[in-house]
């Protein structure tokens, strides 16, 4: 995934007052924009936090906005070890927003005390994409709660730290070696960009501790690290989908490409993209690099036009999303759309609106693709609507991690575990099982906006069928 922009992040949700998540939405109420239903205006955490205040198993809260009375007693009745009082606080503050990941983990926390327990930490950039990590910590909550409601991992509980980020490499690797310094934490989930788990995984590596990336999608995870594994489809897999539906479905053979060179990926996107489109016999006749200056919507718009381009593929990152909107108006539905995960959000709802109707994304997973999954009723009754891929990738992460630690709770037993030909789990999004590489072998879904009342903005992702 893409290196995420903080502003960009708080603007739209102060501008639209809505969230997707993963074909369904959080339709955010009351005095002040929110963001999973945490308050965005108040107390926010320092700008540069030290390396000890990014790091909580309860005694400190990171995610930004106003605290409710409950949950900041909640905080400081764990750090006082006073755990029957923080139980009953969380509980609380829980009844007044029960989509707070952060409050169900540390309730969750409250409830282990000091007796016994099995580690594992999430590293998610709460100071920079609050958005994101709420996702993928509503997923890793959900598995929590659900293994410790039911007796644990034989018999012991699963206790769940959370580390800020900040999706930034240099403090991305300060986290991994805190992390690898630990002895107790045996697993990490995490940390969402690519450009992230690059960075990290050499740490996670020496220190033999096992990172399971629920988001990052760049094939250069691909055979990086025994250590490193991810629940998510690497780019190659999105790209040969939507080269595919290009190809076979649509009848189109020649396309433009959109991206961004300054993210690992986008590039990774764009060049598996150029790639299969090849191998299916069309090709990429352009490519514009969004990043540019002197990028310009309409020129290149009207270059794709004359070379006789069919096709208009956005692999943008959440830093060049504007720009790729600005390509959607410009096109006017002449030529047809293809995108990347990045491309689906809210805003591409909002701000593309009829202009962007009929475009096909590649996304990991949408709450509607399997209609035999219990998983999307569970997470709604726990977070009283609909969850993100980032939740359900992040849940097959944790449960990942679960089931190694049923079969040997050490970090080299872990990573035995999740390499061993016959691992198994079952998650949100089907069957978890990893290949040599690390990576999962699991389709993506693709889907289509279309016209719609879900999302509250007249316009929704469906499946293509």
């Amino acid at each position: 995934m893409s290196q995420k922009n903080e502003t960009a992040v708080l603007a739209l949700a102060l501008l639209l007052t809505v969230g997707i998540v993963g074909g369904g939405v959080w339709w955010f109420t009351g005095s002040g924009a929110k963001i999973g239903n945490t308050i965005i205006p108040g107390s926010e955490p320092a700008n540069n936090p030290s390396l000890q205040d990014r790091i909580s198993f309860g005694d400190k809260t990171l995610t930004p906005g106003a605290l409710s009375a409950a949950k900041k007693e909640g905080v400081q009745a764990i750090a006082a070890k006073s755990y029957d009082k923080a139980i009953a606080n969380f509980t609380d503050s829980l009844k007044l927003n029960r989509n707070d990941p952060e409050a169900l983990i540390f309730l969750n926390n409250a409830r282990i005390g000091s007796s016994k327990s099995y580690t594992i930490v999430a590293s998610v950039p709460v100071g920079t994409d609050p958005n994101a990590a709420l996702e993928i910590l509503r997923g890793i909550a959900q598995a929590q709660h659900e293994i410790n409601t039911s007796g644990g991992v034989k018999g012991v509980l699963l206790r769940v730290g959370i580390a800020n980020d900040d999706d930034n490499p240099e403090i991305v690797k300060q986290i991994a070696s805190s992390l690898v310094s630990n002895s107790e934490i045996l697993g990490v989930i995490g940390p969402n960009t690519s450009d992230s788990t690059l960075a990290a995984g050499t740490i996670y590596t020496s220190g033999q501790l096992v990172a399971i990336s629920p988001t990052s999608t760049s094939v250069k995870i691909s055979n990086f690290s025994r250590y490193v594994f991810r629940t998510v489809p690497s780019d190659f897999m999105a790209a040969r989908s939507l080269a595919n539906y290009m190809v076979r479905t649509l009848q189109k053979k020649n396309a433009v490409v959109f991206f961004n060179s300054q993210s690992n990926y986008s590039q990774s996107l764009k060049s598996e993209f150029v790639s299969s489109v090849s191998l299916e016999g069309g090709q990429v006749s352009s490519e514009f690099d969004l990043s540019k200056a002197d990028f310009s919507a309409a020129k290149s718009v009207e270059q794709a036009t004359k070379q006789g381009a069919e096709v208009l593929m956005l692999a943008a990152n959440t830093e060049t999303l504007d720009k790729a909107l600005q390509v959607i108006q410009i096109n006017q539905k002449k030529l047809t759309l293809l995108a990347g995960d990045d491309v689906y959000t809210s805003k591409t709802l909002e701000i593309g609106r009829e202009q962007a109707v009929g475009m096909v994304v590649a996304v990991p997973w949408h709450i509607d693709g399997d209609p035999k999954s219990n998983f999307p009723q569970k997470s709604r009754q726990l977070w009283g609507g609909d969850v993100s891929w980032r939740s359900a990738l992040s849940y097959d992460a944790t449960v990942a991690l679960i089931t190694a630690l049923k079969r040997n709770p050490t970090r080299f037993g872990v990573q035995q575990a999740l390499a061993s030909s016959d691992f198994s789990a079952t998650g949100a999004s089907g069957t978890i099982r990893f290949l040599a590489s690390g990576d999962r072998n699991a389709p993506v879904q693709l889907v289509k906006i279309v016209p719609g009342s879900r999302s509250r903005t007249g316009y929704d992702f469906e499946p293509v069928r």
